[in-house]
């Protein structure tokens, strides 16, 4: 609905309380999610330091670690969680070099603490070292964490810079995003972030399809995809999705 000006300016106090309320609810729900992430990282972490030979207590407290990064509050603390995981995952490696979860695992806390030590020549380093160990998961196991080690490659490769400076090319993001599309169709991570890179690089006709192919999985994915633990991810990829339709008819506008 389109508001004329004296409506607009009557109605004005009132969408600014519910914008207000917006943000607060946003705000409690994100406190849930950091207060569940924080939960099972301390959780993890007790078990592991109960047990440090376990694979599955280490790959625990690698995982929920990098989950808890999203809420760092600063990069110090985040390079901080972020060295706890490293540390499980390389225990895990120790003991089975074959780990695609282990090497996985390393890979995305060592991009964590990339991004806590960036701008530097040690962030260079692990951005190197991040590439190495999800390619050895790939060759592992490519379909872990429906097809994440393609997946990661594919966003590495997307949203770092090129070379000399960085490993990030546009043919490797794309061979390596349409490859988690193709093990890992019902998964919306991998139809959106697969779309995300259409619209940047402006291929109408690709992101035409993904968007087709990423609207027919949406309801099953909401139903095989459910629960607590999914609560998190359908809040980005609902945003994610919204953004995607809005961004879409910005640049490609219906001609009247």
């Amino acid at each position: 609905m389109m508001l004329k000006a004296p409506l607009l300016k009557k109605a004005l106090p009132i969408l600014l309380l519910l914008a207000v309320a917006g943000l607060a609810s946003a705000d409690a729900t994100n406190r849930v999610f950091l207060l569940r992430a924080q939960k099972n990282f301390d959780q993890a972490r007790k078990n592991y330091l109960a047990d440090t030979n376990s694979t599955a207590a280490a790959l625990a407290l690698a995982r929920t670690g990098f989950d808890l990064t999203d809420f760092a509050t600063n990069e110090t603390q985040r390079a901080e969680i972020a060295r706890d995981g490293i540390a499980a995952s390389r225990r895990v490696i120790e003991r089975e070099p074959k780990s695609a979860a282990g090497h996985y695992y390393l890979a995305m806390n060592l991009g964590e603490l990339a991004q806590a030590e960036a701008p530097s020549l040690t962030a260079y380093r692990l951005v190197h070292e991040v590439e190495r160990e999800f390619k050895t998961a790939a060759e592992l196991d490519v379909r872990f964490d429906h097809a994440g080690p393609a997946r990661c490659l594919g966003l590495l490769y997307r949203d770092a810079p090129g070379w000399p400076l960085s490993v990030g090319g546009k043919t490797k993001a794309h061979e390596w995003l349409q490859r988690a599309v193709t093990l890992a169709p019902d998964y919306p991570e991998n139809q959106l972030n697969f779309a995300e890179a259409h619209l940047k690089w402006r291929q109408r006709e690709e992101l035409d399809v993904v968007m087709k192919n990423l609207n027919a999985i949406w309801p099953a994915a909401r139903t095989n995809l459910a629960g607590e633990v999914w609560e998190r991810s359908w809040q980005d990829w609902d945003a994610r999705r919204a953004k995607l339709l809005t961004d879409y008819q910005k640049v490609y506008p219906l001609k009247p």
